[in-house]
């Protein structure tokens, strides 16, 4: 016979919703972070084509 399962409670619940929500803090930190360095052009880990390079190839 089936037999229903225990509720979860509210501290596990809210922990596990805050440990999601951090994850994803962080992530958007690094996407913000890396988005300004490649502005600035100060990155040094992300790899795109410049201005300067499009320009030799299309010569």
């Amino acid at each position: 016979m089936a037999v229903p399962k225990k509720k979860t409670s509210n501290s596990k619940r809210n922990h596990r919703k805050a440990h999601w929500k951090r994850k994803a803090a962080l992530e958007a930190q690094k996407a913000l972070s890396l988005g300004k360095s490649v502005l600035t052009g100060r990155s040094n880990s992300f790899v795109y084509p410049t201005d300067e390079e499009e320009e030799e190839e299309n010569e």
